[in-house]
């Protein structure tokens, strides 16, 4: 029973992580990613698209994206989707390819990037203490129906909580990790 409870809260956890890499994943750098798009999603015959599922994304060098849509009547929706996103970058096209050139980050921009970052973090921490806190009442459920001794009970918080702290200190890695990635020059 104390199995399942810690089974369900790692994977519970695992997924915060998860989702902490994906979000990290579109917050641009200095360089050239070709993850910054994946929140972007164009109109494609009127129906919203990831770009990653209309066109090959490529970077060349580290301060260039290259997208080639596979229908080249899409450019002009590619374009605008990334014009209206909040990324601040200017595509250009030669009628083939769209060509996203990744402008190098001021520092004022590159502190306010590192802060949405802490913030990102901070929410993750907080997801995964919610997760710590389900398990911990799933286990005082428990003995309070007295399907587990109080012994069992101490010591199934105490696996919740190592495992809590844990998946805490990789958000703090993967934290720490992208801010030294933007605050690099």
């Amino acid at each position: 029973m104390v199995r399942q409870i810690l089974d369900a809260a790692k994977k519970g956890m695992e997924k915060c992580i998860e989702d902490l890499e994906r979000n990290l994943a579109t917050i641009r750098t200095g360089r050239a990613s070709v993850g910054i798009l994946d929140g972007i999603q164009a109109n494609y015959y009127g129906t919203p698209t990831p770009l990653s599922q209309m066109a090959s994304l490529s970077t060349p060098d580290p301060s260039l994206i290259v997208i080639q849509p596979w229908d080249t009547s899409t450019i002009a929706a590619i374009e605008k989707a990334i014009l209206t996103s909040d990324l601040g970058l200017n595509p250009t096209n030669d009628g083939k390819v769209v060509r996203l050139p990744i402008p190098p980050l001021t520092q004022e921009r590159r502190k306010q990037l590192a802060k949405n970052v802490g913030q990102i973090g901070e929410q993750h921490r907080v997801a995964v203490r919610l997760v710590r806190q389900q398990a911990n009442d799933q286990v005082k459920s428990h003995l309070k129906e007295k399907k587990i001794s109080e012994d069992e009970e101490k010591d199934a918080l105490k696996k919740v909580q190592e495992l809590t702290n844990q998946y805490i200190e990789k958000v703090g890695e993967l934290q720490k990790r992208k801010e030294s990635e933007i605050l690099e020059i």
